[in-house]
């Protein structure tokens, strides 16, 4: 196991000419990262899983309730031993060839089987309180460690002047608030790593977790060569477009469809002037170009370059979303459901119902950071909720 850690940790590949792990050794004069520092990111991950926990339950569950969210869930399908033998074991979208069978079976006529599947399918989806609970607890803390960011960068030089993220490297002290602020940061990375499974599941599961296994990645790699100065400024341009997502959010299951409109319109420019514009001419070109002329060509940084490029792509995709949910509205005066919608599948109903003419679409992203890459969702509005 050491000989493996020991070639892992390659000096050559993760750290640029002349530099080795004893240089970031910490001293009585200075802290350096640790890799044992991470080690603090699991119990703290536990902590804030606990801590939301307790949120949504003492705190946003009475401001839901009290802002008239509906707490109740989509109506329960009528107890059919039969029809849940096929829903569960069989399928839960029978083809007419099944449908004409079971009608004869139980003496029903198709259109009432076909309702009964759809409301099984719906009782299966979370309620709107829960979805509320979720977004007030991630625009809490998306907004506490935006500011918490904001507070920490405007004192520090790299904000303005980026070439200061290489500036002394690697000869960068550890400050107390950059470790706590980067150890936050992982520690709710990873929570929302395992509690993805158990949160309200959306289509875009696969490249959110992709996502959050990306971010925790940068997070973890940077922290340990050092490389944190950048990753703080990565860290906070992620988080600023997420806050309003959650507050568009939770004002759509408050039935506040103007103001649901707005703060969703606020995302939109947000995510797409930090992502598209700010990313790109601010940050990969800092690591793509001043980070290469500052310390030489070495492994790890086409390592890292890619990850960016990568978390770039994940910026297009989510930009696209949003871009397509505002042209829909715009051009036809409604929405239809949405690609990213807050649960893996769309009601089905009957007959089809209007749309509002509003924007009803939110986009959660995660970030990197979110990894955040974003910490995106686009979800549908008040009329595209489930029926």
């Amino acid at each position: 196991m050491a000989g493996i850690l020991a070639w892992f940790w390659n000096e050559r590949f993760w750290l640029p000419h002349n530099v080795t792990w004893a240089d970031l050794q910490s001293t009585e004069e200075a802290a350096f990262p640790q890799a044992e520092d991470l080690y603090l990111a699991f119990p703290l991950a536990f902590c804030i899983f606990m801590i939301r926990l307790l949120f949504e339950r003492f705190i946003a569950k009475p401001c839901a309730l009290g802002l008239k969210v509906q707490a109740n869930g989509p109506q329960k399908a009528q107890p059919n031993a039969i029809l849940e033998k096929v829903f569960t074991a069989i399928t839960k979208h029978p083809d007419e060839k099944r449908l004409e069978g079971l009608s004869k079976q139980l003496d029903w006529d198709v259109r009432s089987i076909q309702r009964w599947f759809r409301q099984r399918r719906n009782q299966e989806k979370p309620s709107t309180l829960r979805k509320f609970c979720e977004s007030m607890w991630r625009f809490t803390f998306y907004l506490y460690i935006f500011t918490y960011g904001v507070r920490f960068l405007k004192k520090a030089p790299w904000l303005w002047n980026t070439r200061q993220c290489w500036s002394g490297y690697p000869y960068q002290p550890l400050m107390p608030d950059l470790h706590y602020y980067y150890i936050v940061e992982l520690s709710f990375y990873w929570s929302l790593m395992f509690s993805q499974f158990i949160d309200v599941k959306r289509k875009d599961f696969g490249v959110m977790f992709t996502h959050h296994i990306m971010a925790v990645t940068l997070l973890t790699f940077s922290y340990v060569t050092n490389l944190t100065r950048v990753g703080t400024l990565i860290l906070c341009l992620h988080d600023a477009a997420d806050i309003f997502l959650e507050a568009a959010k939770m004002a759509n299951y408050c039935k506040c469809q103007k103001l649901s409109d707005l703060l969703f319109l606020t995302f939109a420019i947000v995510f797409i002037v930090s992502r598209l514009g700010i990313y790109p001419l601010w940050i990969l070109n800092t690591t793509l170009f001043e980070l290469y002329e500052a310390l030489g060509n070495f492994p790890a940084l086409w390592v890292f370059n890619v990850l960016l490029m990568v978390l770039q792509i994940l910026h297009c995709f989510w930009s696209y979303l949003i871009i397509k949910t505002a042209y829909k509205a715009v051009s036809k005066g409604k929405v239809a459901k949405d690609a990213r919608s807050d649960v893996e599948s769309s009601s089905d109903e009957e007959e089809t119902v209007p749309r509002s003419k509003a924007l009803h679409s939110t986009i959660a992203t995660n970030g990197t950071s979110g990894a955040n890459g974003t910490n995106g969702y686009l979800t549908g509005g008040t009329c595209s909720e489930e029926h």
